[in-house]
């Protein structure tokens, strides 16, 4: 009869991982690896959206302070590495660009409206494969990770059914510690995969949500040029807070 102490070192683990086939401890490996890998994955993608997201807000809020545009483009720098400000730079560029050539005609306009609406759109493209970039791996993971798990298993109880055999037993002692091996690799497939498949949902809705305000910003910064161009005086102040109706 199998004492406590007995089943409870039968069932460790490490234990289980040292007594277990080759094949199916390179499995349980790979598993940890890719594990390991996507943990690492999680936890740079939770500080980076922290991180955009709290920076887009303090831009939003520039934005909609009442300040010049000019000004808060020209504290962003030349090549801001958030995409909020580098729109704002890249439309601000086109529209000096188009007025140093002197009064625009309505045809020039559309051009200048036509290449600020490509800009932002490829520099939004852009961002957008960046903020999404690494989501592949959580993906491979959480889709995978249970059938290696699985095949692992399956390897593992065959040659528990081996054991078994040559042993002419089949009483407990014989049986647990062969199966526990085997289905450790599942256990350890689907450690792996739930969490990488909780955090892969979440970050794909974030990235379409941040996405989302780079393209509700270049739809402002639009229609702010837009507005600009069909003036026939200068720029009305805009209301405090509301960076949709600011002007260039």
């Amino acid at each position: 009869m199998t004492t406590p102490a007995e089943a409870s070192t039968m069932l460790n683990p490490l234990a289980l991982f040292m007594e277990a086939d080759f094949v199916v401890q390179a499995i349980m490996i790979g598993l940890a690896v890719a594990s390991l890998w996507s943990w690492a994955v999680i936890i740079d993608k939770a500080f980076r959206f922290a991180a955009m997201n709290r920076q887009a807000s303090a831009f939003e809020k520039a934005v909609g302070s009442g300040r010049p545009l000019e000004e808060i483009a020209q504290q962003a720098g030349p090549d801001p590495v958030h995409p909020l400000p580098r729109m704002l730079v890249v439309a601000l560029a086109d529209w000096r660009e188009a007025r140093a050539r002197g009064p625009l005609t309505e045809g020039q306009g559309n051009m200048l409206m036509a290449r600020i609406d490509r800009a932002l759109d490829s520099l939004i493209a852009r961002e957008g494969q960046r903020v999404e970039a690494g989501l592949g791996v959580l993906s491979v993971v959480a889709t995978a990770s249970p059938f290696i798990g699985l095949f692992g298993t399956v390897w593992g109880i065959m040659n528990a059914f081996g054991k078994i055999s040559l042993a002419g037993n089949t009483n407990l002692t014989t049986v647990a510690g062969p199966i526990a091996e085997a289905l450790l690799a599942t256990a350890i497939g689907l450690a792996a995969a739930i969490p990488a498949y909780m955090a892969y949902n979440k970050f794909s809705i974030d990235a379409g949500k941040f996405t989302g305000r780079l393209e509700s910003f270049a739809d402002d910064l639009q229609a702010a040029v837009a507005r600009r161009l069909g003036a026939s005086s200068g720029p009305a102040a805009p209301p405090s807070g509301d960076y949709s109706r600011r002007e260039l």
